[in-house]
């Protein structure tokens, strides 16, 4: 029961966070917002932000599985890496953007996660951002 209460919370706070900053991200491609979302996906995964981000997308499913979270928490990674590597390659950053789109498929692949299908909470944002297509804009 505690350790469910705990999942929640932390969920519902990634959640909150990356409510904020994956709109300007999104939108205007603003760096920090787009750092803002990895750091919240850092944070979900209880690791720095810059060795997570650095991660082979093989290394960040090894660390979610580690984390002992990773069922838990898995759709919610895969959802805000992906939408983070949508707007790093709508500005430019194809490199960047490759990566946490490499990242997000490998957690999709080992979390049986639909990087297409947001998480429930983050449904609205997600057809307001990227439309009613599920994602696939």
């Amino acid at each position: 029961m505690l350790e469910r209460d705990y999942i929640t919370e932390i969920i519902s706070q990634f959640v909150e966070a990356v409510t904020r900053v994956l709109r300007p991200a999104v939108e205007t491609g603003d760096p920090a917002s787009c750092q803002a979302v990895e750091q919240q996906v850092a944070d979900l995964i209880d690791l720095d932000a810059q060795t997570a981000m650095a991660l082979s997308p093989d290394s960040l499913v090894t660390m979610l599985v580690l984390s002992g979270m990773g069922d838990s928490v898995a759709a919610y990674v895969c959802y805000a890496l992906d939408r983070v590597s949508r707007a790093y390659e709508a500005h430019g950053e194809d490199e960047l953007g490759g990566l946490r789109h490499l990242q997000s498929q490998a957690v999709a692949e080992s979390f049986g996660c639909d990087p297409a299908t947001p998480p429930e909470e983050l449904a609205s944002l997600d057809e307001e951002l990227f439309g009613a297509a599920g994602g696939d804009a």
